[in-house]
């Protein structure tokens, strides 16, 4: 395989897993991963980015903690507004149709909220990965530096499938900063942008089946250029 198919190979089959293997990674390629995340661009170099990574008895901590939180109705107080307040289209449809899909695959039928809430809960369990990430970012960064955290999250995942592993990537988990800090010791001076789950997809998990759609090019791009 060409180093340019190698590329497009795991950018195309990177997905978000909800259902993972038990199989442990080795701390060694986790570390690799994220010190290929590192490489990631960011204004001024600044690499504005802070990531904890959680496994063995820590990770049974902090699921059961976060998942207590969740099932005791307990408001979330994030650190900062992740969705619009008032949603609209075109992205309300889009946001529907891959919860329908989702919630179809899990069995969760129309108005079954405790069903939609137990397939929430599974994001604080990591979906039952065995390696749980937090990434946190110093308060008093700007939107710039929130741009070049994302390249970091796609250059994580992305390397992740490049070792035939899978990722999650988890707002859920910033639903409850205050816990996930308590439970990792972070500062308050540091918002919990989001959490990952990385590991291998159980492939008899239904869930794990979802694909979701993408819009075509011409859908959001402009093409500028002048006549020959």
């Amino acid at each position: 395989m060409t180093e340019r198919n190698a590329v497009d190979a795991a950018i195309i089959s990177r997905r978000s897993v909800r259902g993972f293997r038990p199989d442990p990674v080795p701390q060694a390629t986790v570390r690799e991963l994220i010190a290929l995340a590192g490489r990631a661009p960011s204004g001024s170099n600044i690499q504005p980015w802070r990531a904890h990574v959680v496994t063995g008895h820590a990770l049974r901590r902090l699921t059961d903690a976060l998942t207590a939180a969740h099932e005791s109705d307990m408001p979330e107080a994030r650190d900062y507004a992740y969705y619009p307040v008032t949603w609209r289209e075109p992205y309300l449809g889009r946001r529907r149709a891959l919860g329908w899909q989702l919630y179809g695959l899990a069995g969760i039928g129309k108005g079954d909220r405790e069903g939609a809430k137990r397939q929430m809960g599974r994001n604080f369990t990591f979906f039952g990965a065995p390696v749980g990430l937090v990434f946190t970012i110093d308060r008093d960064m700007e939107q710039g530096s929130w741009l070049d955290y994302g390249m970091f999250l796609q250059t994580l995942m992305l390397a992740a499938r490049g070792r035939g592993l899978d990722t999650c990537p988890q707002a859920a988990i910033a639903s409850y900063p205050a816990v996930v800090r308590e439970q990792l010791g972070i500062p308050g001076s540091e918002i919990v942008v989001c959490g990952m789950a990385l590991g291998s997809a159980d492939p008899e998990e239904p869930v794990n089946g979802l694909r979701a759609e993408r819009e075509p090019v011409e859908a959001y791009t402009v093409f500028h250029a002048d006549p020959e």
